[in-house]
């Protein structure tokens, strides 16, 4: 099982650079940023500062979108980070719910989507591509490489998932949720004459490593708010007893009253109160090393190949000291 550490942006950006730079000591293989223009910095400038005070650390967004920049910017970023540092860069994208919610945009379509994930990952490659019905190709890409991983709930998203990425991305580490929506993406996959087992699935929650579950569930709570955004619409889509998705997933948002994104992914988000001690443990990994790594190994018997952290809590530095000294040690032999 490979590890992630998940970032917001925030000032100063040299903080960044600097967890980034001890999660790859302690053992981490990925860097993953938030990418929301109006709420944090802007991701890739600071990736490529990550990338030049790393050495084998692989750097993306979790997520970035179709609408916050035309595909071919996208892709000539990727492409010029990968000239730079070698092919170092990973494309974590996904329909888009703050970076455009917070700029009065709705998200974009599975459609357009599916779309941007053959272009993006085309033109990053020095191939040809359509954009906005135009042809078109960036002549000075080489020997780039650009593994596009997407971020999905719904059953059609799963489904878009398992046909066209390399990987999915799941924002939770709920084992039954998980085995769930794994066989959703595997079984889209084979019906695309894909692999199954070639499409890399990564889960990404917070991770809280400590004795005190009380205080460790607080730090983490906003997750489930985070999560229930996505939840929300599922259920406006396709009705809270459909059965396209479980209710062990949509039930927890009944008494969810809105959102303020000014406070999202961060502790204390006054939003969240709707979110149980339940929600918080199925979602996250917390309590001591001994806890993550039993239901890491769950996770990893249910075919997850990475497993991303969360760290936008009081902890960071211990959790991820801890990580390095117990828990990936014990996932990786």
């Amino acid at each position: 099982m490979d590890f992630g550490l998940v970032l917001q942006t925030d000032p100063p950006a040299s903080a960044v650079v600097e967890l980034m730079r001890r999660a790859e000591r302690n053992g981490f293989g990925y860097g993953w940023t938030f990418d929301s223009a109006v709420l944090w910095q802007e991701p890739f400038v600071i990736h490529s500062q990550i990338l030049a005070r790393t050495e084998r650390l692989i750097v993306g967004p979790m997520v970035t979108n179709p609408s916050t920049r035309t595909w071919e910017v996208t892709a000539s970023t990727f492409a010029t980070l990968n000239e730079m540092y070698g092919n170092r860069t990973i494309c974590g994208i996904g329909r888009g719910d703050s970076a455009l919610r917070v700029a009065g945009r709705k998200p974009n379509t599975l459609a357009r989507l599916e779309d941007a994930i053959d272009a993006i990952r085309d033109l990053a490659e020095g191939r040809e591509a359509v954009v906005d019905g135009s042809p078109m190709r960036i002549p000075w890409i080489q020997d780039s490489r650009l593994p596009v991983w997407m971020a999905a709930y719904g059953p059609k998203a799963l489904a878009l998932a398992g046909r066209k990425a390399d990987g999915f991305i799941l924002q939770l580490a709920d084992p039954f949720l998980t085995e769930w929506m794994v066989k959703a993406v595997r079984s889209a996959a084979a019906g695309a004459g894909r692999d199954p087992d070639a499409v890399t699935i990564c889960v990404a929650a917070p991770a809280y490593v400590g004795d005190d579950l009380d205080h460790a569930r607080e730090q983490c709570r906003w997750f489930g708010g985070m999560v229930g955004n996505h939840v929300a619409d599922l259920v406006s889509r396709y009705g809270e007893h459909s059965g396209a998705v479980p209710e062990s997933l949509t039930a927890y948002i009944k008494e969810r009253q809105g959102y303020d994104y000014a406070h999202h992914g961060r502790a204390g988000n006054p939003d969240t109160a709707f979110v149980p001690d339940e929600i918080v443990d199925r979602f996250c990994l917390l309590g001591p090393a001994e806890a993550h790594i039993e239901k890491l190994e769950r996770l990893r018997d249910l075919g997850v190949g990475q497993f991303a952290v969360y760290a936008m809590h009081d902890a960071k530095e211990r959790t991820l000291d801890a990580y390095g000294e117990h828990v990936i040690p014990a996932l990786t032999g």
